[in-house]
């Protein structure tokens, strides 16, 4: 048998221990920076990671060079504002150790939160076989977290971004791909989607614990039995403070039994993911639920409507956000209608309105005020109305109206310029109205602009909610 000489061994181990003191020092990026990456455009981007060597880090792209000393065994440096295109190679450099990021854009980058109606697969969505098809672009890549909650905080995900295509759309997000997509058409700059959501999921595990302990108003939420911050810990701390400029939310289903309280939860939740980014407040744009009443209670009483109520509240309360309406998309039978299309729509139109300030029509109408007349009427008045109220094939229907007793009865109406006239012989004196309040209702109220009427009420009654935390 050949025998290695003495000097061959020592020769080796030393390699040996030579690649392994190497593979130790190199310096590493935290994992949203990989291959395919997207970065915001026109915004300060923060580039970070970890090392085990001291020497300084370069980061140099697109012509620019920034260098940082690491502390602690982190590093972190910022870019100047960078402008739409590419492809680019970042080139991450410590001492010998350097690495480089290949085919890198710059264009818009947009975090798509929620719980199973944002996972929703493109693949199982209507129309998703013929949008995987045609799915092919450079310019629109993507980037799933991967689900796995977490007691404490995170610091970083194992992931990596992909060019979106037949092979890599079927299993992501079907309302992020719907909406990158046409947001990516309409700008034609690059766009980059982080999916980071989990079905079944209440609002509360995408909040963090120092938020639910430490907000009076959701005093004993930290306490809630589905584990409270665990994905917040581990799907949206881990991604700050990467550059973004936005956010959309399909979420509210595992929350509807606690409804009214929604109304001080998702704001909280908001302001927690906007702090936690450090970005200021960056868009938000919401989802409302779609109708569903599988078992044809047909109740005016539902937690539902409520949901969507406070959905509704916290879109007109909560500086630059906007609501996204699904009433004509919903499937009774269902809670995951497979109508994703034009809610992505939707929300592309809501981020040119809300984040890129175009002059546009981006929401249906939306209830504003209300008055009485001496005829037992009253007249409804309306935001984003855009070319007028529209009655969508036949007469309005979905309203009723109610007297102090606070009883609602079916009710009449008609549009009459940019309001609405609602009556009921039943209700001589009225005092307030509501509209498409069912668990899956009947409403046919829209704009011009073709965007459809959220649900919405104009009296402050009790509710089936109220108390529930």
């Amino acid at each position: 048998m050949h025998r290695r000489a003495p000097w061959m061994i020592v020769s080796a181990v030393a390699l040996i221990l030579a690649v392994s003191t190497a593979a130790q020092a190199a310096v590493r990026p935290h994992g949203l920076f990989t291959d395919n990456a997207v970065l915001q455009q026109k915004v300060k981007v923060p580039v970070w990671g970890t090392t085990d060597a001291e020497d300084k880090v370069t980061v140099s792209i697109a012509g620019q060079q920034a260098e940082a000393t690491p502390e602690d065994g982190k590093w972190k440096v910022e870019l100047e504002p960078l402008t739409a295109g590419g492809p680019h190679v970042m080139t991450i450099t410590q001492g010998d150790d350097k690495l480089e990021l290949k085919n890198i854009l710059v264009g818009e980058v947009w975090l798509c939160g929620g719980q199973s109606n944002m996972q929703w697969t493109l693949a199982n969505s209507d129309g998703g076989s013929e949008a995987i098809a045609n799915s092919a672009n450079d310019k629109l890549r993507l980037i799933t977290i991967p689900r796995e909650p977490a007691d404490e905080p995170r610091s970083d995900v194992d992931a990596e971004w992909v060019v979106a295509g037949p092979q890599t759309t079927p299993g992501f997000s079907a309302v992020g791909y719907f909406f990158g997509r046409d947001l990516q058409q309409h700008l034609d700059v690059p766009v980059g989607l982080i999916s980071s959501n989990v079905g079944g999921t209440a609002a509360e595990e995408w909040t963090s614990q120092e938020v639910l302990e430490n907000t009076p108003e959701l005093e004993g939420t930290s306490e809630h039995p589905r584990g409270s911050s665990r994905l917040y810990n581990a799907m949206i701390a881990p991604l700050a403070p990467y550059a973004i400029q936005g956010a959309i939310w399909y979420q509210g289903e595992s929350n509807a039994g606690r409804a009214f309280h929604y109304r001080k939860l998702l704001p909280a939740m908001i302001k927690n993911w906007r702090d936690t980014m450090g970005q200021g407040d960056f868009p938000f744009l919401i989802v409302q639920i779609a109708p569903y009443d599988r078992e044809h209670t047909r109740s005016p009483d539902n937690q539902w409507s409520e949901i969507r109520d406070s959905q509704l509240y916290v879109s007109q309360t909560v500086p630059r956000s906007a609501l996204v309406v699904t009433i004509d998309v919903g499937d009774e039978e269902d809670i995951h209608p497979r109508k994703k299309e034009p809610v992505g729509a939707r929300l592309a139109l809501a981020a040119r309105g809300v984040a890129y300030g175009e002059n546009l029509e981006y929401s249906g109408p939306i209830y504003d005020s209300m008055s009485t007349a001496d005829d037992h009427r009253i007249r409804l008045r309306f935001k984003h109305t855009s070319g007028g109220l529209v009655s969508k094939d036949g007469p309005l229907a979905g309203f009723t109206i109610a007297g102090e007793d606070q009883r609602f009865h079916p009710a009449k109406a008609e549009i009459d310029g940019d309001t609405i006239v609602v009556w009921s012989d039943k209700v001589q004196n009225p005092v307030a109205v509501r509209y498409a309040w069912l668990p899956f209702p009947e409403g046919n109220l829209w704009n011009e602009a073709g965007l459809p009427a959220s649900s919405f009420r104009t009296d402050s009654f009790p509710i089936t909610t109220q108390d529930a935390k």
